[in-house]
Formats: C-alpha cells, structure tokens, sequence
C-alpha cells in the first residue's frame, strides 16, 4: 500500500509558470520542470551539468501530446542533461513546451544507470499510451545486475510520483486497473494499490458493444470495444464524436470499428457519443454488468 508522502516544491522563479524543483525526503532524486521560455536562464546552474534523463513535452499540429525520453551525460566540457536539452531546441524538435529534468543530489548517475532509466520509462510511457512517445528506436537496456535493477525500480517509483505530481501522468494508463507492467509486476499505480479503481461499465447500442470505466481524469473506452460505423451516425450526432473518431483514428481497426488500444474522453457522455455516433446520455448509457447505470451507482456512493 502506498504510505503519505511529503513532496517539497520549490519554485526557482517565484511563480507558478516558472521553473520547479521537486524533492523527496530521504531520496537522492531531483526533479526540475523547466519551461522551454527559461532554458538560457538555467545555464548557470550546476545540477543541470550533471549526468540524467529528460522529458521533452508539447503537443505537435495535429493536437497529439507527444514527449520524447532521452539520457545525457556529464561531458568532458562539463555540460550535461541541460546542454542535451538545448541542443534539443536547436534541432528539428520544435513542438515540445516543457521539458523534465532528472539527476541525483550526490550526482550519483552513470552510463548504466541512465541506459536503464531511459529504457524503462520510454517503456513504461507507451504501455501507458497517454502520449505519443517520440523516440525513434528503442533505448538499450544496458547490462545491470538484479541488485542495481531493484534499486532503479525503487528510483522509478519515487519520479514517477513527481512527474505525475508536476502535471505529467506519462506513465498512467487511462484504464488504471491496467497497471502492472510484463517487465516489473511490482508497479502498481496508486488506484490499484488503494482498490479506488472503478468498476467496468457497458454499452450496447445497435451493433456498437463497448467496454469502459471512469478514470481519475475522464471516461476511458477500453481495447476491444466495438463502435458504430460512422455511417452509421445520427443526424443528431455531436459534432465532437466525429472529431474525437478522427483524433483516435490509429486506435481504430478500420475494417471492423473495433479499438485496438484504450482512449480517453472527456466525460461518460462523450464517451458514449463516441461509441455510437448519437446524442446520448452517458449517465444512462453505461451500466454494470448487472445492468445498474452509472447515474445510479454515484447515487450509491459506490
């Protein structure tokens, strides 16, 4: 069970746009959330020089949330994490905002230690399939005895909780009961971990047949649900239902309307409107197995 955690935040500008630092007690891990607009200004410190691994947020023209993972190391100049960063914002990666900045207090990072981080959470990131991962090819995993694994999956657990907690649940699921990882079944996410994981939903409209649950932020639609062919659609259909099909056109076998991966919509009604093609409610729509709605079950408390 995860146990109450103090998390100690530090704006480096004086505002809440600005450049974060996040800590743990009793953990060697630094967090910096740095802002595309402050890169020149962060320069002169030293812990950006050290040895880590990056984050490169935003969201590219066809609004898709992208990141993109990467290592660095302290280099001979004596420029490290920071400089990868900026060499980053003179290349042809231009659609990232913010980037996220990982090092240790005592500086303790090497070429081990970040191969393995950064094979991990580009991993971890698109099992999540909350945002499009950038990367081009698949970071080695690097030689790391079981010791040195166990003691990373530790670090892992503790940044995945900052990272989330400076706006960036990369590593979520939107169906958060799909939680624990082939490589590490020790992961569990916090709604796994404390049973606050919603109970699975239904909903069957004419030949559409679909699978979801609501989430901490939204109405997940989960793999294997049948939709309604867009030919299919109302008169009356919300015009968002034909753009979210558009937005999540690659999560969609064409050649049956099933999804092939998860997605999130805003609200059970959006969901459900993205499922069928129709104006409908969404409180209704979605029932239990046992066919109470959704309406009914906030009622309950349940």
């Amino acid at each position: 069970m995860p146990t109450p955690k103090t998390i100690e935040l530090f704006l480096l500008d004086g505002t809440a746009a600005g450049r974060k630092k996040a800590s743990l007690s009793n953990w060697t891990g630094v967090v910096f959330l740095l802002p595309r607009t402050t890169i020149e200004t962060s320069r002169d410190r030293d812990d950006l020089r050290q040895t880590g691994v990056y984050f490169l947020f935003g969201t590219d023209d066809s609004d898709e949330t992208k990141v993109y993972i990467g290592q660095a190391c302290e280099r001979k100049n004596g420029q490290g994490v920071l400089a990868r960063i900026i060499e980053h914002r003179e290349e042809k990666l231009d659609y990232w905002t913010h980037a996220i900045a990982l090092i240790t207090s005592n500086d303790s990072f090497g070429p081990t230690e970040i191969s393995y981080l950064e094979h991990r959470f580009t991993q971890m990131a698109r099992d999540a399939g909350r945002y499009d991962v950038a990367n081009g090819n698949d970071p080695s995993i690097g030689k790391v005895t079981e010791e040195k694994r166990a003691e990373l999956d530790e670090f892992i657990t503790n940044a995945k909780l900052l990272i989330g907690v400076l706006g960036y649940r990369v590593f979520d699921p939107f169906n958060e009961a799909r939680s624990v990882t082939p490589e590490n079944p020790r992961e569990l996410t916090d709604a796994k971990a404390t049973a606050t994981v919603e109970p699975l939903l239904y909903l069957t409209w004419g030949s559409a047949q679909a699978t979801g649950r609501q989430t901490s932020d939204g109405f997940a639609v989960l793999a294997g649900s049948k939709l309604r062919p867009e030919s299919e659609f109302t008169n009356t259909a919300p015009g968002s239902a034909l753009k979210q099909r558009e937005r999540y056109r690659d999560a969609i076998d064409s050649s049956t309307s099933t999804l092939v991966k998860d997605v999130l919509l805003a609200s059970p009604s959006g969901a459900a409107a993205f499922v069928v093609g129709a104006s409908v409610s969404g409180m209704a729509a979605w029932k239990t197995e046992d066919g109470v709605t959704l309406a009914e079950l906030e009622r309950r408390g349940e």
